[in-house]
């Protein structure tokens, strides 16, 4: 007993995947639209035809009277009826095309189906339903499904036999597409007949065809699937162009490959009842939890809307009370004016009182009352001729101005979680640390704090890259670490490992909760530690040309006096100022990497690495020297055989204009500050040209030294691209140097842990500027 309600429970439960999603009954000749979601197909015809696109011409269904033979003679009866396949293709044609279209009218509209399961239109193509097959297994189901719960009692009478009393029908024909008693089968399939030959099957009230085939090309059956389109293709389709290049396999393996996969996920969910059981009370829970949360929201609702109500009540009192001072203190002023005018009349009050005083004959009696009746009758006069209202009887001043807070009630909602911030990718980089930059949109709510995650990408033995855009499986190998309850609009994340690109994301939190995330963004850091120098400018400087900012960090060369007084010599010859500067660390061991920043504006700066003792002695030289190039004993390249038996003293790429050039794919050439061919090899990705090649200034150029091997490459800071990169001598203390040819500036990447420290840089040593003569 037991056993047959679990099994009515389970098929109850099923009956849920067997609906229409649009009638909410059991579906009944299913198609399979794009989004591969199934809906009857009488169903999605009248959908199309209340979106207003035309009414396709349906035949009746095959179960109904019109279609069965007991409403034709015998002799029509006898007829060969339709193939199976060409009525399944007659139901799903009128779609895309209708009667009294003309070839030359324009091109058909592509039609648009809502579906409702996915909430938004899928697009059918100009066919409209032709395009949709029929899902034929899916039928089957139904048909089994409606075996086991309700054909089981009720038996299929013969749609033959004559009223009133129909026989219940043992036989269904599957060409007919109808169900027949022993008799009515013997009258409808003679002997010697075409009919006799047709596929019998057991009585069901749903007749579908025997295969698929394609629906352009007739009799084709479905022999293969394209992986690329997610379709099924016979052989002419496969032909076609437009699946030129495109992964096909027969439809057998595509068929044991879904197989499969299906059978591993049902015996993955079936092994997993436990956990789907606990998901199962936790949601549960969760439904009881949110009754029970939405009860104490609306009872905080109608708390906060009593507590406005009485709130708006007191002030309505308040208000009233101070209106109704001021018009008890007007009415007054007004009643005593009033009074006052009323004792000017004629006979009444003060000229009354007046008249009886002119009758007094006696001087002294007349002059001692008559005073105080002289002024008031002289204020009462003055009065009269300068008349103005003791109060103002409008109230424009007590009129309120409620379209703010009317705006504001109006405005009145659920407090909501922040949106998705948005991440400044201009500012946030990867240095000594690792900072994060970003705003909430204008139309977002306040945050009170932000969670900041981060992960390392995973690297699978061998380079691979693990994981894809969103994570993947380097999620659960990397799991994201969490700066919690962060202010402000930044943070600084430390301890991380060199080399690496690590994933970004924030959010915000109020009392809403957590908003969404913001976009991922990948930040790869330095290859090497980063070292930390300052510019030394204790010696040598021209202050006419080269200036040092005040934190140590940046420079500007300015083309001063040395010019002009070399224009008398410009037809001959050019005089170009060289002026060098040096970081104050001496590097002698281990990798270093450090970044700066070109002006695009600046004419020629060099930006690299060299020899200590060897930049001195270059640029300790006399003013009017020559170019090193054509000096023996410089250690620059000048043609000799022992350029490639060692490394050059320094290592420049040049940079100006905002261009920067990477010199060619030879090590032939060793690096000099005055002609710009830069010593050292490209790498792979390098310019493949024998002249060497320019391409547009990275914003920050990164450089690495690995003194052990005797290496610098060249970077774009931005992305940790790899330029360049080149030999370097390292058998002595190696330092940054920056080379400045007329007009420039450059500025030092500051570090992340130093943006808000104020230190005081050590000075240690600066090179010496000379003057270049450079014949043309």
């Amino acid at each position: 007993m037991d056993a047959l309600v679990r099994i009515s429970s389970n098929l109850k439960n099923m009956e849920q995947e067997l609906q229409c999603p649009v009638c909410k009954g059991m579906v009944k000749q299913p198609v399979v639209l794009p989004c591969l979601h199934s809906v009857c197909l009488l169903c999605a015809s009248e959908v199309l035809v209340q979106s207003g696109y035309p009414p396709p011409d349906l035949p009746p269904e095959p179960n109904s009277p019109a279609s069965t033979p007991n409403t034709r003679s015998p002799r029509q009866a006898r007829r060969p009826l339709p193939k199976a396949d060409r009525v399944d293709r007659q139901l799903r044609t009128g779609f895309g095309t209708y009667p009294g279209r003309r070839r030359k009218d324009g091109p058909p509209q592509v039609m648009l189906f809502p579906c409702v399961p996915c909430g938004r239109d899928v697009e059918l193509g100009e066919r409209g339903l032709a395009d949709c097959m029929r899902n034929l297994t899916l039928e089957r189901i139904v048909e089994r499904y409606r075996h086991t719960v309700s054909l089981g009692s009720a038996a299929v009478t013969c749609q033959f036999c004559k009223p009133p009393q129909p026989l219940e029908a043992t036989k269904g024909c599957a060409d007919c597409r109808a169900n027949f008693c022993n008799e009515c089968f013997k009258l409808y399939h003679p002997w010697g007949t075409p009919r006799a030959q047709h596929e019998h099957v057991l009585p069901t009230l749903n007749f579908r065809p025997k295969v698929l085939s394609c629906i352009e090309h007739d009799q084709e059956r479905l022999q293969f699937y394209c992986k690329s389109c997610q379709r099924l293709l016979c052989s002419l389709c496969k032909l076609r162009r437009a699946h030129t290049g495109h992964k096909i396999i027969p439809i057998t393996q595509a068929y044991q490959t879904l197989k499969d996969k299906i059978t591993k996920e049902l015996n993955y969910v079936l092994s997993n009842q436990d956990t789907v059981l606990s998901q199962i009370t936790q949601l549960e829970n969760v439904i009881t939890q949110t009754e029970v949360n939405s009860v104490s929201a609306r009872e905080q609702l109608v708390q906060c809307m009593r507590e406005l109500t009485a709130l708006i009540s007191e002030r309505q009192s308040g208000l009233t009370q101070v209106l109704e001072a001021s018009r008890q203190r007007r009415g007054e002023a007004l009643a005593n004016q009033v009074a006052e005018r009323r004792s000017l009349q004629e006979h009444a009050g003060l000229l009354a009182f007046a008249q009886e005083l002119l009758k007094e004959t006696d001087p002294s009696c007349f002059v001692h009352s008559a005073r105080h009746t002289h002024n008031r009758l002289a204020k009462s006069i003055e009065s009269l001729q300068c008349f103005s209202l003791a109060a103002d009887p409008s109230f424009r001043h007590f009129q309120l101005d409620v379209a703010r807070e009317l705006k504001l009630l109006s405005e009145l909602d659920f407090i909501q979680a922040p949106l998705a911030p948005v991440i400044d990718t201009q500012r946030t980089l990867a240095y000594d640390q690792l900072f994060l930059c970003w705003r909430l949109p204008q139309d977002s709510c306040p945050a009170w704090h932000f969670s900041v995650e981060y992960r390392r990408r995973g690297v699978v033995p061998g380079g691979g890259v693990r994981g894809g855009i969103r994570g993947g499986l380097a999620a659960a190998r990397w799991g994201w670490q969490r700066l919690e309850e962060v202010s402000g609009n930044s943070a600084v994340i430390d301890r991380l490992e060199m080399d690496s690109v690590y994933v970004l994301r924030v959010r915000g939190c109020n009392k809403a909760g957590y908003g969404e995330y913001s976009e991922e963004v990948y930040l790869h850091t330095p290859p090497a530690p980063v070292l930390n120098f300052y510019l030394d400018s204790r010696w040598g400087l021209h202050a006419d040309r080269l200036v040092v900012s005040k934190e140590q960090r940046g420079a500007r060369s300015i083309p001063g006096l040395s010019l002009l007084q070399a224009a008398d010599r410009a037809l001959t010859s050019c005089h170009l100022t060289a002026d060098l500067l040096v970081g104050d660390v001496a590097i002698t061991q281990g990798r270093h990497y450090w970044a700066c920043s070109v002006e695009p504006g600046s004419y020629l700066v060099k930006v690299g690495v060299g020899l200590e003792s060897k930049l001195q002695e270059w640029f300790h030289l006399p003013q009017e020297m020559a170019s090193p190039r054509y000096d023996p004993d410089s250690g620059h390249d000048s043609g000799g055989e022992d350029a490639l038996d060692s490394p050059p003293p320094f290592t420049f790429l040049t940079m100006g204009m905002g261009k920067i050039y990477l010199p060619p794919n030879t090590s032939a050439h060793h690096g000099c500050p005055s002609n710009g061919r830069d010593s050292g090899i490209s790498v792979s990705n390098g310019p493949t040209s024998p002249t060497g090649a320019t391409y547009p200034l990275p914003p920050r150029l990164g450089v690495c030294l690995d003194f052990e091997k005797g290496r610098v490459t060249f970077y774009d800071a931005h992305s940790l691209r790899p330029l360049w990169e080149g030999a370097v001598d390292c058998s002595a203390p190696v330092c940054p140097a920056f080379c400045f040819i007329g007009g420039g500036a450059l500025q030092l990447q500051e570090l992340v842990a130093n943006r808000n420290a104020d230190q005081t840089p050590v000075r240690r040593v600066t090179i010496q500027s000379r003057v270049i003569k450079m014949n043309k």
